[in-house]
């Protein structure tokens, strides 16, 4: 038997950005995991339990281009395995799907690490990425590959499509809160309609997509230097031109509002949009009072996270 967990992800700046060459700034987030377990099977093939989406079947029930079946079908082919082994892959999941929180890329690299391991040849964390990303792309057309690079590495990144991996080094501790909408919003979507919204004003959503990239870089700094009250302006700043993007929705402005009457630093919806979560910055030792006041406003589930 192997076991492997992976976490989810939050980007904290440039969602929607980043797919366009800008930089974005994403952290794990340990409080919600998949993990995924291979055993021997009695029966012929591979036979998958994934009770979090209701799919119990054999491997060669799913077609090609489902992600899962695109994950485990990865393993054998990079490794070399043919006729695949007998056995029995379980996949249990505390994400939320379609929310923003990379639930889809969680387990693409929890099922590539798991299943590797089993087989007696784990891939290396290289690896693992690139076979994710390819993953993504059926989850979401043209991801950008911040998703799978945060959650593989399990480190806070700066990312930019195309170019060295950066994980950043956080001067000073700090506390972000995760509000989810409840309303799922698969990031294929959302991203589907600002690369056609781009293409109809190319001029106003460059500028849009730079002065996002500026924010982030600005963000960077703020957390390198240990200066985290600085983010809650910027995650105000950016909230405001994702707005532009018209990827908000009136469930993610209700929640970001009610976060910053509740004493936030600052709020931003974050990923897709049209759905999903929204996360606000607070002082030290206040995320409860922030939690509470996001349930009161409708929030599904609300999570607390210590970036570090």
């Amino acid at each position: 038997m192997t076991t492997s967990s992976a976490p989810g992800k939050i980007i904290l700046f440039g969602e929607h950005a980043v797919v366009y060459g800008q930089p974005a700034l994403a952290v794990p987030v340990s409080q919600v995991q998949v993990a995924v377990t291979v055993t021997e099977a009695e029966r012929a093939g591979v036979w998958i339990e994934a009770p979090g989406i209701r799919l119990s079947c054999g491997l060669d029930r799913l077609p090609p281009d489902d992600p899962l079946a695109a994950a485990i079908s990865a393993v054998f082919s990079t490794l070399g395995v043919a006729p695949p082994p007998a056995c029995r892959i379980e996949i249990q999941s505390t994400i939320p799907v379609a929310s923003g929180m990379g639930s889809g890329a969680a387990v693409s690299v929890a099922v590539l690490r798991a299943l590797s391991s089993y087989l007696g040849r784990p891939l290396d964390d290289a690896q693992v990425n690139r076979l994710a990303f390819e993953i993504e792309k059926l989850h979401h057309g043209t991801p950008s590959g911040i998703d799978n690079t945060v959650i593989t590495y399990a480190r806070p990144v700066f990312f930019m499509k195309g170019q060295p991996i950066e994980t950043l080094r956080v001067g000073t501790p700090f506390t972000i809160v995760i509000g989810d909408t409840g309303i799922a919003s698969p990031t294929r979507l959302t991203v589907g309609a600002v690369r056609a919204a781009r293409e109809a004003e190319p001029e106003r959503f460059g500028r849009l997509f730079a002065a996002i990239g500026e924010i982030v870089r600005h963000a960077r700094d703020a957390i390198e230097s240990g200066d985290a009250p600085a983010l809650g302006p910027l995650m105000d700043e950016n909230h405001a031109l994702l707005q532009q993007l018209a990827v908000s929705s009136p469930e993610l402005d209700r929640l970001v509002q009610a976060a910053r009457s509740a004493g936030a630093l600052g709020a931003k919806l974050s990923g897709g949009g049209g759905g999903g979560n929204m996360i606000a910055l607070v002082a030290p030792h206040t995320g409860d009072r922030l939690a509470r006041a996001l349930s009161r406003a409708g929030a599904r589930q609300v999570f607390i996270s210590h970036v570090a």
